[in-house]
């Protein structure tokens, strides 16, 4: 059966991100599972101003909302804005500097 969901409607609930992973003080994120089909898995994520690191799973993503830059310790820095879709492979150690508040949809195997 088909299906789909708005993006914007999903409710998210911020909480601080782990000291480790956050480079600004006070920094949030908030994530919700939308959906799973087989191994593909599809959320909404989002990230307050400020700046944080990550180690990536494999993951294709879209930009709704927001701006800001998303750059790789191996290479490569993603201009993030509404629109923008971004492939960041599994292991990449990246860093997200967030100007504006961001929302993406992202895609991953589960």
């Amino acid at each position: 059966m088909i299906r789909s969901c708005d993006s914007h409607s999903i409710e998210l609930t911020h909480r601080p991100l782990n000291a480790k992973l956050a480079i600004t003080e006070g920094v949030t994120s908030a994530v919700a599972v939308v959906d799973t089909e087989g191994d593909i898995e599809v959320g909404v994520w989002e990230h307050s101003v400020g700046e944080s690191t990550d180690t990536e799973v494999e993951e294709v993503f879209v930009v709704v909302s927001g701006r800001g830059t998303v750059t790789c310790d191996q290479g490569g820095v993603i201009e993030l804005a509404p629109g923008t879709i971004g492939i960041l492979p599994a292991g990449s150690r990246t860093t997200w500097k967030i100007t504006e508040p961001l929302r993406k949809v992202w895609i991953t195997l589960a």
